[in-house]
């Protein structure tokens, strides 16, 4: 039976895709749930899976094809003895056109590039096949990582999952260093350029980066926030949290519970413009910038002053997995009320974000490194090690002011260095 293969509804505003990729050509197997193609957003590129497994026999969509939602773009065969490619019609012949007399033009020998070999901590996509074996057995992305894939592009299967369950050692991995993409292949120069074509998600990022700089009057201010009860913490309670929850703690959810509690307390920060408009939003909802292979995309956390620490914490994971494994919904991206971008995870001190539309502040996150400070106590100074990280604010001067900006990136140190550890709530 031939089961017709659309482009799928991606969120509630999105009316067309673009097709970025297809996974496998005509001819091809394909499982239920082994994905198919990438389509890509005017919000999101995702991996689309396949609705029913069987023989692909007919692909009417190309690379770069914008198609309207609904729109056929593949045929499946179900069974399988049945299955046969279906031929294009072959163009029609023209003419020969009369030879035309060139001289050779010399074409410099495009250098040899070496090929990248995966490196420790490479970033890897799985399928919702693979996802799902790899919950039910308790296996953590930290251990998925070091799963050798043989599908396309290193991608791993469900065969490969099945075999690595058989000989899996029971015990955890130990916590590591944050994970981080391998080096962008050098590219092939022609002469002294190379020309690449941006792909999707860089355009609609460059896209989006502009339109904010046009918009918003950008503001900055900075301060440095001691964290070594926080890290004091997870180091104590890190193992534990990993044998209840099956990954790691790390210190993103204590800054997003700080930021919370200063957004209730100023609520312009968790504002927007519409106009000459003034938009107050009752939940708080933080854009939790992700890096991606080729690019960065914001999830949104939705209402989090509804959620405790632990769910916090499980949220963010959830968020973060699903935006690397392109599992997200465009839906999932919309709706921020003020942003965070946690550079630190990549060791960087100090940067400046630029604002995420169409919020008003965005929070930039350094890297917590120990360093030596002045301790002031009642006997007098001293100097100590502390742990110690920089955040900075962003915001749009247009709504607040110098003053306003300030008190609230203190209010999240406050928060951050009060925090009552021992009654996370």
């Amino acid at each position: 039976m031939i089961v017709d293969i659309v482009m799928p509804k991606m969120g509630e505003s999105i009316t067309e895709g673009t097709i970025i990729e297809w996974c496998k050509k005509v001819g091809d197997a394909i499982e239920l749930d082994e994905i198919l193609l990438e389509i890509g957003t005017d919000k999101v590129n995702s991996e689309i899976p396949s609705p029913t497994a069987g023989i692909l026999v007919e692909i009417l969509a190309e690379s770069n094809d914008v198609l309207d939602v609904g729109a056929l773009i593949a045929r499946v065969e179900t069974d399988a003895d049945s299955a046969e490619p279906v031929k294009k019609a072959p163009p029609e012949e023209e003419p020969p056109a009369k030879p035309v007399e060139e001289k050779p033009v010399e074409v410099p020998e495009p250098a040899a590039s070496p090929v990248p070999m995966p490196i420790s901590g490479e970033k890897k996509f799985f399928t919702p096949v693979v996802n799902k074996i790899a919950a039910e057995n308790n296996i953590g992305i930290e251990e998925l990582m070091t799963v050798l894939g043989t599908g396309k592009s290193g991608r791993v299967t469900k065969v490969d999952i099945l075999k690595y369950l058989e000989t899996r050692i029971a015990a955890p991995i130990p916590k590591g260093q944050p994970l981080t993409g391998a080096p962008s292949p050098a590219p092939t120069f022609i002469g002294e350029e190379a020309r690449v074509e941006m792909d999707h998600m860089r355009k609609l990022i460059a896209d989006h980066m502009r339109a904010s700089i046009d918009t918003s009057a950008h503001v900055y201010v900075l301060t440095e926030v001691d964290m070594t009860a926080v890290v004091n913490y997870v180091d104590s309670q890190g193992d534990t949290f990993y044998k209840k929850e099956g990954f790691n703690l790390t210190y993103t959810p204590f800054i997003i519970q700080g930021c919370v509690k200063a957004l209730n307390a100023y609520p312009d920060v968790n504002a927007s413009i519409d106009g000459s408009a003034i938009v107050y939003h009752k939940n708080v909802n933080i854009g939790m910038a992700v890096a991606m292979e080729k690019g960065l995309m914001v999830p949104v956390l939705a209402k989090c002053e509804e959620l405790n620490f632990l769910g916090l914490c499980r949220k963010v994971r959830d968020m973060a997995l699903r935006t690397r494994n392109k599992q997200l919904k465009p839906d999932e991206l919309q709706g921020s009320t003020f942003s965070i971008s946690n550079f630190g995870v990549f060791n960087v001190t100090i940067g400046t974000p630029i604002i995420n539309q169409p919020n008003v502040g965005i929070l930039g996150v350094g890297a917590v490194k120990k360093r030596p400070v002045v301790i002031e106590t009642d006997e007098g100074d001293t100097i100590g090690i502390k742990s110690m990280m920089f955040l900075s604010l962003g915001f749009d001067h247009r709504l607040v002011d110098g003053a306003g900006g300030s008190q609230f990136i203190e209010t999240v140190r406050q928060n951050l260095e009060t925090m009552d550890l021992g009654n996370l709530s």
